[in-house]
């Protein structure tokens, strides 16, 4: 008797657990991007047929990672991964641009990366300075990678008695 009472608790205990997990999630189909968006109204979102339609759309389409990575179709994104590598992402995208400006000592591009290093805009100049004198080492890091460029300005910096003091870090 007090087995099957135990064993009656315990399978009211664990049906009441799973029934406020399914509450909790309100998962309706597969994700976000185009195919949630073109069959979000279609009745029983949990059948096979409206979770298929989203999966295929989405995946001809490639919604969702459009949709992720910017924001839009239903999908969200908090930035996080666009905040601690948008300096080596920037760095990879206008190499050519920066070591062009880096041997002149200014330019717009080059701006731009101090200021997503975290370089205050009245040190830019001291910032420009700073990679034109280390021209040849800053270039070859960046002909490497641009992690292994980004990695050289951070010791540049670093090593720099001005920069050194005034750059905010990440």
């Amino acid at each position: 008797m007090k087995k099957s009472l135990l064993l009656s608790l315990a399978v009211a205990f664990v049906a009441s657990q799973t029934g406020m997990a399914l509450a909790a999630n309100p998962d309706t189909g597969p994700g976000c991007g185009l195919g949630k968006l073109a069959w979000g109204d279609f009745k029983n979102q949990k059948n096979i047929a409206p979770q298929v339609l989203m999966a295929t759309t989405n995946g001809t389409f490639g919604s969702t990672t459009f949709g992720i990575s910017s924001g839009t179709s239903g999908c969200t994104n908090d930035g996080q991964v666009w905040a601690e590598i948008k300096d080596t992402m920037f760095a990879g995208v206008n190499f050519d641009s920066l070591a062009q400006e880096m041997a002149q000592g200014e330019g717009e591009h080059l701006a731009s990366l101090a200021t997503l290093m975290g370089v205050p805009a009245e040190h830019h100049p001291e910032f420009f300075v700073m990679t034109q004198e280390r021209y040849n080492s800053l270039v070859q890091a960046g002909e490497e990678s641009p992690k292994a460029f980004v990695r050289s300005l951070n010791e540049a910096i670093s090593g720099h008695p001005v920069l050194a003091k005034a750059v905010v870090t990440k």
